[in-house]
């Protein structure tokens, strides 16, 4: 090569035309980068818009949605029911290594005018006074406590109507008395 050859150093092309590929390429990126910036900045603020709008139609202008009634909702009434005492205070000991004293005053409720459930109740007075024995003899005082009630209540109930009564049957069980002592 000789002193005389032109050796293109600087990025010039041939011909006296000085162009620069780096600034070229910047420029050329420039606008491209300032269109996406653009398009995603138009896409975010059209996306909130349409939340915005949609979210309250759906809330209707910040109205509740829920509405509250002004006065309470219609509850059916309460069955009434006819009620046999007959069974008496019953006194056990429970089913406990160290027993607890069981001193029970149980009475079942049956529909209200049914006098063949009263009949069967009162003929079977004595059968029912064991049954309550036997139930809270077998049970320990941890299953006797105060929050384990409406349980006992639905086992009566279920044994009753299942395993004690014919025709008659039992609705509701109340407990008049139900303590357990520890007898030392």
């Amino acid at each position: 090569m000789s002193d005389t050859d032109e050796l293109d150093l600087d990025g010039d092309i041939p011909g006296g035309k000085a162009a620069s590929k780096r600034a070229s390429g910047f420029t050329a990126l420039l606008p491209n980068l300032l269109k996406f910036v653009a398009i995603g900045l138009g896409a975010v603020v059209f996306i909130v818009t349409v939340s915005v709008i949609t979210f309250n139609i759906l809330n209707r202008g910040g109205r509740a949605q829920t509405v509250i009634p002004s006065a309470a909702p219609f509850v059916g009434a309460r069955p009434q029911f006819q009620f046999f005492t007959g069974i008496g205070v019953v006194r056990t000991t429970t089913n406990d290594p160290l027993p607890f004293s069981v001193v029970v005053d149980l009475v079942i409720g049956f529909d209200l005018g049914d006098n063949a459930a009263h009949a069967e109740l009162s003929a079977r007075q004595f059968e029912l006074r064991d049954f309550v024995r036997v139930y809270f003899r077998s049970r320990t005082a941890d299953e006797l406590r105060p929050e384990n009630e409406a349980r006992l209540r639905q086992e009566i109930l279920e044994q009753l109507n299942t395993r004690m009564l014919n025709s008659a049957r039992a609705r509701i069980i109340l407990f008049n008395q139900l303590d357990v002592m520890s007898m030392y």
